[in-house]
Parts: C-alpha cells; structure tokens; sequence
C-alpha cells in the first residue's frame, strides 16, 4: 500500500513526497481513512508510530482551499517539545498548501505569540497552560473551529492537564470532529473519551512493548556507585548518539557536567531551561554535536529524535509504561538499539514489572574490573525465577 490510495489532493501528495514518506504505517492505515470520513477516532499507539502524519494529512487535506487564517483545528499537546515537533511536521507536510500553523507554550513571551494569533492561523497546536492563559486573556476566537485533536492524552493525565483540557473544552464548539491519540487506555483517558468524543472508531497498533529492536540489560550498583559505574560503561561502548534518563531537573543538569568535564560532548534538557536552551539541547543532539543528551522524562515522548544508537536508565522509571516510551527513542526504523538500565535494590519490584511488560527475563551484567567498593552490588531480583549477574567484556558491549 502506498499514499496514493487515499486519495489526498495532489497538493497533498506532493507534500508527502517532498517529506520523503513512501509506505503508511499501520497508524496511518488504519486512521486515516477514518478520519477524512470525519469520524470521531481515538488512537492507541506507541512514540514512532507516525501518529501526527496519521491525523495531520487528514487534517491538510480538509483545509485546503479553505484557508482563511481562522482557527479551524486545534491540536492539544504536553510538552513545548512535542507542540514543536508537530508544528514542524505540519509545515512539512503542508508545504505545498497555504494552511498556516501557529504554536502557543509557556517559556516563550506572550506579546509575540500574541501578534501571530492576530495575524492569524489556521491550526493552533498548543500546551494547556498557556492555551488557557490566552483564553482568559481573550485572545482566542474559536468561532470557525471544525477539529479539536488531543495528543499524548495519557501524558497530559501523568501531569496533571486533564482538569485544564475539561476547562479548555468549555470554550470551544460541540459540534466538531474530536481525534485521541495515546499509548494506552486507563481507566481516567477512557473517561474522558466518553466526555469529549461522539461515537469514536477505535484504531489500535500493537501492544505496549518495546520494538524487538532493541536489547536490554540490567546493571546492578549501589545507588552511590551510580555515576562511576555509567563513566565505566560509556568507556567501553561505541558511542553513537546516547539518551540518559534521570528522575530529576537537577540530576539531570549535573550528571550532563560531570560527562562533560569526562570529555563527552554532553547536554542537557529538563524543565529549567529555557525555551531556546532547550531547543538548542536538542538540535545539538540531532544534529551530533552533543553526543549524550542527559535528560527528565520530558523527552520520552514525542520527539523525533533518530539514530539514537542507546537509553541509559540512571534512573529507573516508576512504572512499566514510562520504561517503554522511554526505549522507544532507539531501535527506531528496524535500527538495532541498546538499553541500559542501573538498578538499585530499590527497584527490585518496578525490575520485575519491567521483565514481565518484556516477556522474558532481562540479563544482569556486571563488570569483572569495576571496584562496587565495600557494599556488593545489588543481587539479582527473584520472584519465581533466578539468574545469574554475567560478567562483562568490552567486546560483548558493542
């Protein structure tokens, strides 16, 4: 199956072929007949499955011809980076159309965003926070909208946007199509699928697992053992491009230091930053200037970032969901990936959460000349099962 067989306007297919797509994902597939039809549709999905072209082609083709820099689709997403990254999927693949697309976020000044929204658009892609700063400020004239798209809708429940989206949803009109896209279905999303959708179709790709293009291993340390055991992996690894989780801001920014005072090209991005920091952060690590991207959980969905040849967990996450999307960011497009994960004995139980979402027992690996100091480094977790920690070499690591 190619583009072709949905019947795009050839300004549209001329987008899709200067963006350089080829084959539809199975998300496109499935949705995209469905939502030119207009129906209501919520999407369930990983992070890479092309989901913004699933609903952005639909969208274009919809306003072409139509354009009159009303807003007539509004996309709600969780973080600035992922408004970004749909704002400039959007432009590409409406390259050859005159539809104008607009981005609204915090960490930016309002005056500017302000002067656009008088200018006009036509699509408004936008975080809760700010959108309703704008709404209260009255600078929002949702008369002519036709399309509300809700993105990453289980990330805006992790934090905390779903009593923001049902005062958002009080300003625009019922009488819309509604498009849901998430990775998962809890018990809250399904709720607020009922409040907003009419009707939806339900399109589903896979299950909530990692692509079986990556490879996991566990590293047993002390909590304390962290940074030195991660220098000692990092030392014997063919460095690519190398993502490194951590559960806070100012982890984050300090472990990116210390890597960089060891001689990596190391950033990082987390909430503190700025706006324009933060996307520096991660041009810089597209573009390869910066090796290692240090970074919080608000890189983990939604951003385009290839080639990333590992994930390095120095934190591991509190659920097994959050473990995937983060993996997610490697083994992209059939690319083989790594994933490194340094566990405590504090994480014994998320590990076997984490092994079960995996279908196998993941391996434990330690080094044979690495000092774990007075205290041995965490056993290896059992429930029903047992293993045996591996002891690494340098050639087993590439």
């Amino acid at each position: 199956m190619n583009f072709q067989n949905f019947d795009f306007h050839p300004r549209i297919a001329a987008g899709i072929a200067a963006a350089g797509y080829c084959t539809p994902t199975p998300i496109q597939i499935q949705a995209i007949p469905k939502v030119m039809q207009g129906n209501d549709l919520i999407g369930l999905a990983q992070t890479g499955t092309g989901k913004t072209a699933a609903y952005a082609l639909p969208l274009l083709n919809r306003l072409l011809n139509k354009t009159n820099r009303k807003i007539r689709a509004l996309i709600i997403a969780p973080t600035r980076e992922l408004a970004e990254q749909i704002h400039q999927d959007i432009k590409t693949l409406g390259s050859r159309t005159d539809a104008r697309s607009l981005t609204l976020y915090g960490g930016v000044g309002l005056n500017p965003q302000i002067r656009d929204l008088k200018r006009g658009a036509d699509i408004i892609v936008a975080c809760p926070g700010r959108l309703i700063d704008h709404i209260q400020r009255g600078n929002m004239d949702f008369s002519c909208l036709e399309v509300l798209i809700l993105d990453e809708a289980d990330q805006m429940l992790d934090m905390g946007f779903i009593p923001d989206i049902r005062r958002i949803l009080k300003h625009i009109p019922r009488d819309r199509q509604t498009l849901m896209f998430s990775a998962t279905m809890r018990e809250e999303i399904r709720q607020l699928a009922n409040e907003v959708l009419r009707k939806p179709l339900t399109v589903q790709i896979g299950q909530p697992a990692p692509a079986d293009t990556v490879s996991h291993t566990h590293f047993p340390v002390p909590q304390d053992l962290k940074t030195p055991l991660l220098l000692k992996i990092l030392k014997d690894i063919q460095i690519g491009s190398v993502l490194i989780f951590t559960r806070t801001k100012h982890r984050a920014k300090r472990l990116s230091e210390i890597l960089f005072k060891a001689g990596y090209g190391s950033t990082s991005l987390q909430g503190n930053l700025s706006q324009g920091r933060r996307q520096a952060a991660l041009d810089g690590f597209r573009s390869g200037k910066f090796q290692i991207l240090v970074a919080t959980d608000i890189a983990a969905r939604g951003i385009d970032v290839s080639r990333v040849s590992h994930v390095v967990n120095y934190d591991i996450p509190a659920t097994a969901e959050a473990y995937i999307h983060r993996i997610g960011r490697t083994g992209r497009a059939e690319q083989k990936g790594k994933a490194f994960n340094l566990v405590t004995s504090e994480d014994k139980d998320i590990i076997r959460s984490i092994d079960r979402c995996l279908g196998s027992l993941v391996e434990r690996r330690t080094f044979a000349d690495f000092d774990y100091g007075s205290s041995a480094p965490a056993k290896p977790y059992r429930a029903s099962y047992s293993t045996k920690p591996r002891q690494l070499d340098r050639q087993s690591l590439r």
